[in-house]
């Protein structure tokens, strides 16, 4: 408890705190027991009042951890609380203590120094949103005389609670949930991507880019200020996607890998340093990349959500052998067929259909021709794959049927028909329709394929950088997308089985007897 002061006395120590260090010291040199006890007082409100950091070091008696990489963070605060920085996003790796100090100490000290302002906490679920709204509630009961800021009591909510006597308060909630009522000075966005496999959903993906759009954008205060902080997961997650939309001087990115990999290194970092190597050296990270890998390390870990090669394609086997339109145009081609990979099935990661559009020419060279891949239901996918093979001339449409039977073969008759209905078909005949049926692993399906492409066998006409994003970044073990899938269904359709055995023979597992 505070000791009890006199007007007196309140006014003698104002004055004290705003006088220097050392004329404090000096003072506290000369003081009696009875004022030193007060003056430390004042001496652990000053040092609150720092940082994030700080508070927390007080207030735990130094048992909470401190390192470089987390002053940063408290820097951050500071500047979003005197209004220096509107957008700061933070990346670094997972158990570096980013959450722990940007949402809970960090809210934490903003609401203790400012108890008339707010804030909102948002994160990939409400659980995990509101674990950080109960922190900081129980942290205000537990520390609320040391802090000065208490509960209203009747406003204690884990995800909403207003303080006693002040306008302030918290407002926490998961991503796709709302936030209606008051508005806030500072938004943080804490861990929008649960998993791996959100990351690599589109819809998932969409689902977090519009709630930060529509709900959460619109309760910020005029002079308000936001923090996304994440370990990346995906170019596109939601980081990838503002950094992508804004203006480059717009956002303030603390990036921290976990190995230092670049000489402009934010910490000044030699190349190789771990980011903090009191707790994770190099040798932790040494086994760390290998249990889980070059894609989820690059990104998890060194905040480069776009991985090295997977090691089934090469991105230089498709820009070496890449064609325009205009060369395309002059050749003849034997074949033109256009593959579909419906959405569903056991994949974390088929939220989209994959559509594409491939042809083989008189010499054994094959070409993609289209993408036209994305979320859509079956009559959608369906008009999406007649009408691509309406455009191409397409004498077939390969469908994968693992998961639907029959169903594939009728969606596309269905949507045929309703074309031919509507006039759209302009008398042509329906494609014959393939159905394929995946019988051996992603993998055997896919190396035949990236074998053609090294031989330069495979052009692609035009740039697809969705479809070749997922191609060159897979991992042998991972859902393999539904665009790369329809990409492989299309050409494997196309190529001579003579021509996919080549330098492949130990790999006798009859992907040609009966396909896929």
């Amino acid at each position: 408890m505070r000791p009890p002061t006199n007007d007196r006395e309140t006014a003698l120590l104002d004055r004290y705190r705003r006088l220097s260090a050392g004329q404090r010291r000096a003072i506290a040199a000369r003081a009696k027991p009875s004022l030193l006890t007060k003056l430390f007082r004042v001496e652990q409100q000053i040092a609150m009042d720092r940082s994030p950091g700080a508070l927390a070091a007080v207030l735990t008696d130094r048992r909470e951890m401190q390192a470089r990489h987390l002053n940063l963070v408290d820097t951050a605060w500071i500047d979003m609380a005197e209004g220096r920085r509107e957008r700061v996003m933070l990346s670094m790796p997972p158990r570096h203590g980013k959450s722990r100090r940007a949402s809970r100490w960090g809210p934490l000290w903003f609401l203790r120094k400012y108890p008339h302002r707010r804030v909102i906490i948002g994160s990939y679920s409400s659980d995990l949103a509101d674990e950080h709204g109960a922190w900081i509630r129980d942290a205000i009961q537990t520390w609320g005389d040391d802090l000065g800021i208490h509960l209203n009591p009747g406003s204690k909510a884990r995800n909403r609670f207003d303080l006693h006597g002040h306008e302030g308060g918290l407002i926490a909630a998961g991503i796709g949930g709302g936030l209606t009522g008051k508005g806030a000075s500072i938004a943080i966005v804490d861990d929008p991507v649960k998993d791996m496999a959100d990351a690599d959903s589109p819809t998932m993906r969409k689902r977090a880019w519009d709630w930060w759009q529509a709900v959460l954008q619109t309760r910020l205060e005029p002079d308000g200020a936001i923090c996304v902080i994440q370990t990346r997961w995906h170019e596109d997650d939601l980081s990838g996607r503002i950094l992508a939309e804004a203006e480059a001087n717009e956002w303030h990115v603390i990036e921290l890998p976990a190995i230092a990999d670049s000489p402009d290194d934010i910490l000044g970092r030699q190349l190789g340093e771990p980011l903090w190597p009191e707790r994770f050296g190099a040798v932790h990270h040494a086994k760390t990349r290998k249990r889980v890998g070059e894609r989820v390390f690059a990104a998890l870990y060194q905040q480069k959500p776009r991985p090295p090669e997977g090691g089934v394609w090469a991105r230089a086997w498709i820009d070496t052998n890449r064609t325009s339109v205009v060369a395309f145009g002059g050749l003849d081609m034997a074949r033109i067929v256009v593959a579909v990979d419906p959405a569903g099935g056991d994949s974390t990661v088929s939220d989209e259909t994959g559509i594409v559009g491939a042809a083989r020419g008189y010499d054994g060279h094959l070409y993609i021709l289209d993408d036209r891949s994305g979320s859509m239901g079956a009559n959608d996918w369906g008009l999406t794959a007649c009408r691509l093979a309406l455009e191409l001339r397409a004498d077939a449409i390969v469908v994968e049927s693992n998961y639907g039977g029959d169903m594939a073969r009728q969606i596309v008759r269905q949507a045929w028909e309703q074309l031919q209905r509507s006039g759209e078909t302009r008398g042509l005949l329906m494609p014959m329709v393939l159905e394929v049926t995946a019988k051996v692993g992603k993998r055997l399906r896919a190396e035949p394929i990236a074998q053609l492409y090294e031989q330069g066998l495979v052009h692609h006409v035009g740039i697809f950088s969705k479809l070749e994003d997922q191609m060159v970044t897979w991992v042998a073990g991972m859902d393999s997308p539904d665009r790369m899938d329809a990409g492989v269904h299309a050409l494997t359709e196309l190529a001579d089985p003579d021509q996919l055995d080549t330098g492949i023979s130990t790999l006798n597992d009859q992907r040609l007897g009966g396909r896929r």
